[in-house]
């Protein structure tokens, strides 16, 4: 008789555990917050790309959630602003007083996005759309556009107090066909008189126009604080040098203090694409740049001038996933 009330109370306590588990995903188990769905670096910066348009506007839509364990079941309305305060931290973690080097706030001629944005009841996941017109805009300075969700006690919703979800530190990277990050190990710069070449792993290029982009000559980056007078522009032409190479016009526009000039060999690139053997929807398009230059470094040593000379390849891969329909948001940054 004991052995069949123990069966039974067994019985009864896995019915009562079973229903209990189920019904408590009926209710919210968390607190359902709004978030920014960015991706930050370790810099704090989440990386915004956009296609480079000197004529009009570009969009950039920045997700907003709405976290929790169940489904939004309310209209809400999410109010957005600006967050200087958090960029000004930010810089003086990054780079402490050394303010030459610091994130700039993007200026607000440059954009423009809706105060307020709202998220209607069964739905989690809305959009903000920010469109901005950078044609003018110098790539040689760090910009970032400092967002964050508002909080309120008298707003339908709150906020996510963790940093990077409720703060979103937009990096504004325009691109276009040829600009990014290129491996830098083939890339030779001699200093004059030495036979061993300096190289660097990777060396950022940024947008000038459809089909301009600059660098930095040497090993020169964004972090030098006398890059603006280093800049070496490199144009593609259409010009065929044979059946794959085509030329590049490279020039600078401080050649009168950095004596830049243009080396013998000429500078080209190819392009060629290829799809992923085991990914068939995922489409590789490899660029390569041979530069041939010569430039006189007039600012690390006061009074004296370092010449070198630069000669080698840069090569970039950027990888394309063709089941996006549109194709500036197929790249896999």
């Amino acid at each position: 008789m004991k052995k069949y009330i123990y069966i039974l109370f067994l019985l009864i306590t896995t019915a009562v555990c079973f229903v209990s588990c189920n019904d408590e995903w009926k209710e919210e188990q968390f607190v359902q917050t709004a978030s920014f769905k960015s991706n930050p670096t370790a810099q704090g910066v989440s990386w915004s790309y956009l296609r480079y348009n000197a004529a009009g506007k570009v969009r950039f839509n920045l997700p907003i959630i709405i976290s929790g364990s169940t489904p939004n079941l309310k209209n809400r309305t999410i109010h957005l602003g600006l967050d200087p305060d958090t960029l000004a931290k930010l810089n003086q973690e990054q780079y402490g007083h050394r303010q030459e080097l610091y994130f700039k706030q993007l200026d607000k001629k440059y954009y423009t996005m809706p105060q307020t944005i709202d998220v209607p009841a069964g739905v989690s996941t809305v959009t903000v759309p920010i469109d901005f017109t950078l044609g003018d805009l110098d790539q040689s300075d760090k910009w970032v556009l400092p967002l964050q969700i508002l909080n309120d006690p008298s707003y339908d919703y709150q906020a996510n107090p963790q940093k990077y979800y409720r703060r979103a530190m937009l990096r504004i990277t325009p691109f276009n066909d040829y600009s990014g990050e290129y491996g830098g190990t083939l890339y030779k710069i001699f200093l004059d008189g030495d036979t061993e070449p300096l190289t660097l792993n990777t060396h950022r290029t940024f947008v000038v126009d459809d089909k301009t982009i600059f660098l930095y000559a040497g090993i020169r980056d964004i972090d030098y604080l006398d890059r603006k007078n280093y800049k070496v522009f490199i144009k593609f032409t259409d010009q065929n040098i044979d059946i794959q190479k085509k030329k590049l016009e490279i020039w600078s526009d401080n050649t009168a203090n950095n004596k830049f000039k243009v080396g013998a060999a000429q500078s080209y690139y190819t392009r060629d694409e290829a799809w992923d053997p085991k990914l068939p929807y995922l489409k590789h398009i490899y660029t390569t740049l041979y530069l041939s230059y010569e430039f006189e470094d007039y600012t690390t040593v006061p009074g004296q001038r370092l010449k070198y000379k630069v000669d080698g390849t840069l090569s970039m891969q950027r990888d394309l996933n063709t089941l996006i329909p549109d194709q500036d948001q197929q790249i896999q940054w």
